[in-house]
């Protein structure tokens, strides 16, 4: 009897802290991937953090990191609670900060997802992928953040792993920017072949329409899906409600439209969830199993260990597909 009156006084004790927990919550800081200068993305995002604050009641603070680790790492320390990234990255904020996906970008034109491209300067001499795989040594190289999907993932696995080439050996130079960074140095000619996609095409044709022509694209990836919202496991439901609310429900009027339009060419948000990104894991996966595969250092038997637990991984995802 004792014993229950102290468990049912426990679990008055911990919903009362719950509760005071999610009263004390009057702010939240919006993480937002750096794939272009900080000035540009904060000039995007303003509007639309502005108007959640509004809506919400709650004061949201946007949170911009130089990289994509530095949002993933405050979203693991509590300091960032909500954040847009890319699937690659997203799917480092659900395994290692606490994170999850809730909401997903929609397209202006109603596409489902967006590509990544390999981009060269039209006068660079460059005038098919192929030349870049035979070549390498002869040109410098553009790649994107680490946790960048459509600036490293996609491209590395589709486009040299797929060929048993790593393109940290394979170029004479290879440098790490944002989208825009690398995008700029092609046009500029400072950099031979850079990773891109079609976001930043569309971007630029917005921007400078005339300079766009100078670009020359050597590859296109297959469909990407759109990018997602993550927010920590952790926040209150009543919290969750309200960005959800919120977010979803963005971009019903002419000024909303415009904000999102700004915002790569948004037509809004939908409910989204961690699947969204069982196809990523999927393409990791299936480029950790290639390099096992071409690893002559391995013996036989650690190899087969080792793709036999990729092969096992990949089946658990292909059934919550």
């Amino acid at each position: 009897m004792l014993g229950s009156f102290k468990a049912a006084f426990a679990a008055t004790v911990f919903a009362a802290a719950a509760t005071v927990g999610a009263q004390e919550i009057r702010e939240l800081n919006f993480g937002i991937i750096a794939t272009e200068k900080a000035g540009a993305l904060k000039q995007m995002w303003t509007p639309f953090l502005e108007d959640m604050s509004k809506a919400t009641g709650l004061k949201i603070n946007g949170f911009f990191a130089t990289d994509y680790a530095g949002i993933i790492e405050a979203q693991r320390f509590n300091k960032v609670q909500i954040a847009w990234y890319g699937n690659r990255s997203a799917m480092d904020a659900v395994d290692r900060a606490n994170g999850e996906v809730f909401a997903q970008f929609v397209d202006l034109d109603g596409t489902p997802g967006y590509y990544s491209y390999v981009i060269t300067h039209k006068d660079s001499g460059i005038t098919s992928i192929e030349q870049v795989l035979k070549n390498g040594k002869q040109y410098s190289f553009g790649i994107g953040d680490p946790a960048s999907t459509s600036g490293t993932l996609v491209p590395t696995y589709y486009v040299f792993t797929m060929n048993k080439l790593d393109p940290r050996t394979h170029f004479k130079v290879v440098r790490s920017s944002n989208h825009e960074g690398n995008f700029l140095a092609v046009l500029n000619r400072q950099v031979d072949v850079a990773t891109s996609n079609s976001e930043m095409t569309e971007k630029a044709r917005e921007k400078y329409p005339e300079r766009l022509e100078q670009i020359r694209i050597l590859w296109k990836s297959p469909l990407i899906p759109r990018d997602p919202l993550v927010w920590r496991k952790d926040l209150p439901a009543d919290v969750k409600k309200k960005v959800q609310d919120f977010v979803v429900g963005y971009g019903k009027d002419a000024r909303e439209k415009e904000i999102l339009k700004n915002m790569y060419r948004l037509a809004g948000f939908k409910p989204s969830t961690d699947a969204q990104l069982i196809p990523i894991r999927q393409l990791e996966l299936a480029k950790d199993r290639q390099k096992l595969v071409d690893d002559a250092n391995l013996s036989e038997a650690d190899r087969s260990a080792r793709i036999a637990e990729i092969d096992a991984r990949l089946a658990v995802l292909a059934r919550g597909m």
